[in-house]
C-alpha cells in the first residue's frame, strides 16, 4: 500500500501516468503483432486451399469476380498463342545469366479472350522477334501451369507508357489490356516446367512460403518490454522511498 501511495503522490503521479502510457503503447505493438500474425495465417489457409484444389479447365470454368483465391491454383488451357503480341519480362536472371522471360497471350477458342502466359526464360542473346522464333510453338496447344496474380504499379511510381511496350519490368495485366486485340483475362499462367529444363524456355517451379514470418517473437518482444517497463519503475519507485526513509 505505501508503494501504491507513492506511485501517485505529488512527486511521482505524473511519471506514474506516463509510465502507464508507455506500457499501454507497447503492449498495443504486441497486440498488432498479433493481429498480422492472424492475417498471416489466414491468407496461408487460402495459399493452401489453392494448393489442395484439383487443377481446372480455363476453357470450361468461369473466372469469378474475385480472383483472389486463385492465387497459386493450378490450371489447364488450350489455345493458340498470339506470338505477334508477345512481350518481354526484362532483367531476369537463370543463375549468373542475363535474360529475358516470354509473356506471350494464349487467345481461348472463343477467338477474343486471352490470357497472358509466362512460357519461360530465355537467354538475352535470344531476345530479338527473329530469334525467339525459334520457341514458338505453331497451332493450337494444350499447357498446364498455375495463376499469378496481376502485379500492379504502386500509384507514385505509375507512368503511363507512351505506345506499346515490347519489354515490360512486372507483368501488370491491366496495362497490357490497353496493346491487346484480345479481352485479357485478370490474371496470368505461368507455365509447368517441362523435361526438367533441359530445354529453353527454363521455368521456375512455384515457390510457396507457408511460414508464420516473425510476428509472434515480435509480439513476446513488445509485450515483454511493456511488463518490463513497468517492473523497472516499481522497483525505482520503492529503491527512492527506502532511501528516503534511511536519511
Amino acid at each position: 500500500m505505501r508503494l501504491l501511495r507513492a506511485l501517485f503522490s505529488r512527486r511521482w503521479w505524473w511519471v506514474t501516468l506516463l509510465v502507464i502510457a508507455l506500457m499501454v503503447v507497447l503492449a498495443r505493438l504486441g497486440v498488432w503483432q498479433l493481429d498480422r500474425l492472424q492475417q498471416r495465417r489466414d491468407a496461408n489457409a487460402l495459399i493452401e486451399a489453392s494448393l489442395a484444389a484439383p487443377p481446372f479447365d480455363l476453357n470450361s470454368t468461369a473466372v469469378p469476380e474475385d480472383i483472389s483465391e486463385w492465387d497459386n491454383r493450378l490450371i489447364a488451357a488450350s489455345g493458340t498463342f498470339a506470338y505477334g503480341q508477345e512481350v518481354l519480362l526484362d532483367l531476369q536472371n537463370w543463375g549468373y545469366r542475363a535474360g529475358v522471360n516470354l509473356i506471350t497471350p494464349l487467345v481461348l477458342d472463343d477467338g477474343q479472350t486471352a490470357v497472358l502466359v509466362n512460357r519461360g526464360w530465355i537467354p538475352e542473346a535470344d531476345s530479338a522477334p527473329e530469334a525467339r522464333a525459334a520457341y514458338n510453338m505453331p497451332g493450337g496447344v494444350d499447357i498446364t501451369g498455375y495463376v499469378a496474380l496481376s502485379e500492379k504499379l504502386s500509384r507514385e511510381s505509375a507512368v503511363a507508357p507512351k505506345g506499346p511496350q515490347s519489354k515490360v519490368y512486372r507483368v501488370d495485366v491491366e496495362a497490357l489490356q490497353a496493346q491487346m486485340p484480345y479481352t485479357l483475362l485478370p490474371f496470368y499462367i505461368v507455365q509447368d516446367v517441362e523435361n526438367n529444363n533441359e530445354q529453353l524456355p527454363y521455368r521456375l517451379e512455384r515457390q510457396i512460403d507457408l511460414s508464420e514470418g516473425s510476428h509472434l517473437s515480435y509480439a513476446m518482444q513488445w509485450f515483454i518490454f511493456s511488463i518490463g517497463l513497468g517492473v523497472a519503475y516499481l522497483v525505482f519507485v520503492n529503491r527512492n522511498i527506502h532511501q528516503a526513509e534511511e536519511v
